[in-house]
């Protein structure tokens, strides 16, 4: 939350997208000092519906990331945790959260990485295709809980090409973070 900025506007408005449950929103809602309102969108309806609760500073508003129903420059920030990797198109969600983010605003976003160490690499795909949907398949019960994840990690671009695509979308001033390893990484962008 710190990267976003938030404090130069305490009272803004600020979007948090494909928001799934609204955790990342929730987290801001609880920064002292902070005073404005969190917009979270996501498609799924279900899920804004598990985290409505939260904070009252929450709305969710269920919207494809993709056409958003926000008038142009609607928000003081933007944040996308986890979800860039589902667009569709992540270049027209690039362009969408640019349209409606003011000029000077920050888009924070935390994704996954392929880590470029090799043997880290090598445990990471072992974890994601082996591990991982067997503990989703266990914990859910669902015979394909969690097999669209080692996938989606495994084609999404690279850190420094998602630096690349914000700034070809209207983002300047792009920079990024990896995190354990390589696993996670944090890119800031400043809408132009």
């Amino acid at each position: 939350m710190a990267r976003l900025g938030w404090e130069r506007k305490p009272e803004g408005i600020y979007l948090d997208l494909c928001a799934g449950t609204l955790d990342f929103g929730a987290t801001l809602a609880r920064r002292p000092g902070f005073r404005g309102r969190i917009i979270g969108a996501d498609f799924v309806r279900p899920m804004l519906e598990q985290g409505r609760d939260k904070s009252a500073s929450l709305d969710p508003v269920a919207a494809d990331a993709l056409e958003l129903p926000f008038p142009d420059r609607a928000f003081d920030g933007a944040m996308i945790g986890w979800g860039v990797r589902n667009l569709v198109d992540l270049d027209a969600g690039l362009a969408e959260t640019a349209r409606v983010l003011k000029p000077g605003a920050r888009l924070v976003i935390l994704e996954m990485a392929v880590p470029q160490h090799r043997l880290l690499r090598t445990c990471f795909h072992f974890y994601f295709r082996r591990i991982m949907p067997w503990i989703g398949r266990w914990i859910s019960k669902h015979t394909t809980a969690y097999s669209w994840l080692p996938e989606s990690a495994r084609v999404f671009p690279a850190p420094v090409e998602l630096a690349r695509r914000m700034k070809t979308q209207g983002f300047a001033d792009v920079e990024y973070r990896l995190f354990m390893g390589g696993v996670c990484a944090l890119h800031i962008g400043t809408r132009t």
